[in-house]
């Protein structure tokens, strides 16, 4: 079984890989997250699959997106919920499964739907029930590299990858040979209180990296790993990061603070999702393929979110951690 990081208040077991009983709470979510990027940075993907027991609903998400593509999108907030102890989604447009052959082991993802295509990636915030409509299909594998990461005080881990199959959108069928991360998560999660940035990449040494930040500020041990080439993940303390913000109130860019990396990030192509709270209120989730430029010289590609809940300007999109040296 692959490596697992051990420096939390919780500990991850094989069993948290399947479905977990949920808990009271009205935003008790289980979510599991796939993700791809070419090293080249030419196409890129993703899929969320989250689950509402107690609000009767699923939320299922799988986009596509490249320099110079329109945006391939499905975002579905109103999914039906998933038989109990599985994780396969079947809409009137799409059908989706997943499954994981061995505990942190290979993950195999499938897509086959009707999907929107969006020149203006935030009109994915509106009603896209007029727009262009095309096939998009996922027929991908998530492998593990090197180990797993478990955060240090939630249920959740993040597994760097490499990622291979096919993607078909349109008539166009590609070839993929990628490197991405899955995660998955449970418990109650707010997505109408607290904004964050969470960020995935790897860079063209083979170096893999990852980092989250919470707006709340002030500085706690910010979740971090990285895979050196050949390496063995391991937990990195300091992470922290300063974001600037432009039209549409899409992100210009990034300054990360990776300990002994730092790193500059370029969004490079958007995949938004709108999401309303059961008491009507909005919050934009903005995704994105981006472009990593380390100080040292390496550059990279991978996945970076925003996520801007209800007066997230408020918040604060600035270092809460002290320069690492």
């Amino acid at each position: 079984m692959a490596k697992i990081v051990e420096h939390g208040t919780w500990s991850l077991v094989p069993e948290d890989e399947a479905r977990h009983e949920p808990g009271p709470e009205l935003l008790w979510n289980e979510s599991y997250y796939f993700d791809f990027a070419a090293p080249d940075g030419s196409l890129a993907g993703y899929v969320r699959l989250g689950l509402y027991p107690n609000w009767d609903r699923a939320w299922y998400w799988a986009a596509l997106v490249g320099p110079g593509r329109p945006l391939v999108i499905v975002a579905d907030n109103y999914a039906p919920l998933p038989e109990p102890g599985a994780t396969d989604v079947r809409a009137s447009n799409y059908t989706a499964t997943q499954k994981i052959t061995e505990p942190f082991g290979p993950a195999f993802v499938n897509l086959d739907g009707t999907a929107s295509v969006l020149t203006d990636p935030t009109d994915a915030y509106g009603d896209l029930a007029g727009a262009e409509t095309t096939r998009l299909a996922f027929d991908l594998r998530w492998d593990t590299v090197s180990g797993v990461y478990p955060y240090k005080d939630i249920p959740r881990y993040e597994i760097p990858c490499t990622v291979s199959g096919t993607v078909t959108v349109g008539g166009e069928t590609i070839a993929i040979d990628a490197h991405g991360e899955r995660d998955h998560s449970w418990g109650e999660r707010d997505w109408w209180k607290v904004s964050w940035l969470w960020t995935s990449g790897r860079l063209d040494d083979g170096t893999f990296v990852h980092g989250m930040q919470a707006n709340i500020g002030f500085p706690i041990p910010w979740p971090c790993f990285t895979v050196p080439p050949g390496g063995e993940i391991g937990h990195r303390a300091g992470f922290s990061a300063r974001t600037a913000f432009g039209p549409a109130d899409l992100p210009t860019g990034s300054d990360l603070r990776f300990p002994g990396a730092p790193t500059a990030l370029a969004p490079v192509a958007f995949a938004p999702v709108a999401i309303t709270s059961p008491d009507g209120r909005p919050a934009h989730f903005v995704r994105a393929l981006c472009r990593f430029e380390a100080a040292d010289g390496r550059t990279g590609h991978g996945w970076t979110e925003w996520h801007q809940p209800p007066d997230w300007r408020d918040h604060g999109w600035s270092h809460l951690a002290e320069e690492n040296p």
